[in-house]
């Protein structure tokens, strides 16, 4: 067994307890993220406390009687017997589930899903990152007995649960409900709340080391060993250093507040088509970065009228966001984290907060689109920053990073638009309020949207 960390109560616990009496062994179920999301920690913690018995085989750091023993995968009797030897556990027939945790490192396995899964004896859990890639799939039948799921940072009320507070983000819920404002002290009590989660981000490593130190330059140098990971992992997709680039680049294309990422900004060369949009496929595949496509015609069905050739990258999380955007430092010192925790740093964090949003959303179960057009002079473009689908009308959303005085783009795009458009939001770091027909929230609200 490992060795037992930290256990954080997540949101994903319960969607696989429901696969588990669903799908009565029916199916595997396969669990997807980004590298140190906690994927293998739930799931063992799930194994745990849902079944008799479980064994974990961890692909990332197999012995040689594992590799061994997989070549008799085929024959289940011969499987089943040695790894009850290997582990020293028991299994039982439909109370024990066995674990294959980093399944892309062995593909052998993840194919043989369809046949252990008909056998019928027991549970299949698989964890994995980079799951398409393609020396991970090629030569293999992708088995149609998954259900497949995605993990991600911990959402901001995974955050709330991990400091101990339960109450919070239900009183926000109710509170946007019911269009009540909070008042100015509330307001800025809560966003100084949500400017912590920034900080920290959803990496459970960086959430555990934050609340055993209650050092920020912990959690920093916690999440500069992840963001090392990662690069690691981009190297290995691509030994040129491309993926990596683009990757690392992020934070410095939306300071600049353009209408797409601008991949030859950031490669200094124009790239061939294919080859880049295999890249991009890799690095959206990782989970590590959310995607915002175009959308040309904003309407229901977005994705039928999107451009897959104009996009923008947000990192997956906003703590490693903010931890990329300080690279140049060795660490970013506490002085930094004060004043971005105290909103009284001088750089526009307009970019953060469009990167907090993105991610709150994500988490919520969205997808990620926005919508540009020029303006009546042709020289600039109004811009709505995300688009979300609800019913039969889209809901336009626009971030602010501080207060402002007039909202251009949403107000034309209801002009262009308004026999599509629902509700129509600002995310914003004040309080809740209504202007005519538009809606302003708290950037801590998103998830509600």
């Amino acid at each position: 067994m490992r060795s037992r960390t930290v256990i954080f109560k997540r949101k994903i616990y319960d969607t696989m307890l429901k696969w588990k009496h669903e799908s009565n062994g029916s199916t595997a179920l396969l669990i997807k993220g980004a590298r140190r999301v906690g994927k293998s920690t739930i799931v063992e913690e799930f194994a745990r406390r849902e079944y008799d018995s479980y064994i974990i085989i961890d692909f990332a750091d197999a012995s040689e009687a594992i590799w061994e023993t997989v070549k008799y995968i085929s024959d289940r009797d011969a499987f089943f017997m040695r790894l009850q030897f290997i582990f020293n556990v028991k299994l039982y027939k439909r109370r024990s589930v066995i674990i294959f945790d980093e399944i892309q490192k062995c593909p052998e396995a993840r194919q043989a899903i369809k046949y252990l899964v008909k056998d019928g004896r027991y549970d299949y859990i698989e964890t994995g990152s980079l799951l398409s890639i393609k020396k991970n799939v090629q030569n293999i039948v992708i088995p149609s007995e998954e259900t497949r799921i995605t993990m991600y940072p911990m959402d901001y009320e995974e955050f709330r649960w991990a400091l101990g507070d339960i109450a919070t983000i239900p009183l926000i819920g109710e509170a946007f409900c019911r269009h009540k404002p909070l008042g100015e002290a509330v307001t800025r009590k809560l966003m100084r709340d949500l400017r912590l989660y920034m900080l920290i981000g959803g990496m459970p490593q960086a959430v555990a080391t934050y609340l055993h130190t209650g050092n920020l330059a912990d959690v920093d140098s916690k999440k500069r060993e992840i963001l090392d990971l990662y690069n690691d992992d981009f190297m290995k997709i691509d030994s040129s250093g491309k993926v990596s680039k683009l990757f690392s680049a992020i934070p410095a294309q939306l300071s600049k507040n353009a209408s797409r990422y601008k991949v030859n900004t950031v490669l200094k060369k124009r790239e061939n088509n294919h080859s880049m949009s295999i890249l991009l496929k890799d690095l959206e595949d990782s989970l590590t970065v959310n995607f915002a496509y175009h959308v040309d015609d904003p309407n229901v069905g977005m994705p039928m009228h999107t451009d897959y050739s104009q996009y923008k990258m947000f990192l997956g999380d906003t703590g490693l966001f903010v931890t990329l955007a300080f690279w140049d430092k060795a660490i970013t010192e506490n002085i930094i984290y004060q004043k971005l925790l105290s909103n009284k740093l001088s750089a526009d964090l307009g970019y953060v907060y469009e990167n907090l949003v993105a991610q709150m959303l994500v988490s919520s179960g969205n997808r990620l689109f926005y919508h540009t057009w020029p303006t009546e002079s042709g020289k600039h473009n109004y811009e709505v920053d995300f688009l979300l689908s609800r019913g039969n009308k889209i809901c336009p959303i626009e971030v602010k990073s501080s207060g402002y005085k007039r909202h251009i783009s949403l107000d034309m795009f209801q002009k262009k638009f308004s026999g599509r458009i629902g509700s129509r939001y600002i995310v914003f770091p004040k309080d809740l309020k209504k202007e005519q027909d538009v809606l302003c929230v708290p950037i801590f609200m998103t998830m509600f949207l």
